[in-house]
């Protein structure tokens, strides 16, 4: 997953089934399609903030603490399991990542405060002489 995040194969789980889309006669006789399953609640893999992190952000997507990812757009089963699990590893990776931090504003500098106002000044100067006065 990143640097110090792994998640091991035996935390997660696979099942298979037949899928719709490309494959024709095949995907009538092929369990293609791909759920991959990882329990984010109970976990050992994960440190307590990144699985308050995780459960807090997924709470979405987790039903019972457990984040579901299903793959079916290829025609081979392998295509779909390595599919589903950089999805899986890309979802958590956002999920566990930490917050970015805060802005922190700024003042405009004197020289943007200048700009700003003699831009006002010409355009309010450009209307100005856009008025039809009744005297000309």
């Amino acid at each position: 997953m990143n640097s110090w995040l792994l998640i091991p194969a035996g935390e997660l789980s696979e099942r298979f089934s037949r899928s719709s889309g490309p494959g024709g006669q095949g995907v009538n006789t092929t369990d293609s399609r791909v759920e991959l399953s990882f329990d984010v609640a109970r976990s050992p893999s994960l440190t307590e903030t990144a699985r308050r992190r995780a459960l807090d952000r997924l709470r979405s997507r987790l039903s019972g603490g457990v984040l579901t990812v299903v793959s079916s757009g290829e025609r081979s089963q392998l295509m779909n399991r390595e599919e589903a699990r950089e999805r899986l590893a890309a979802i958590l990776r956002d999920a566990v990542a930490p917050p970015k931090p805060p802005r922190i504003p700024t003042k405009p500098s004197r020289g943007a405060r200048e700009r700003r106002l003699e831009s006002k000044r010409r355009r309010s100067q450009l209307k100005r002489n856009r008025r039809w006065t009744g005297d000309q």
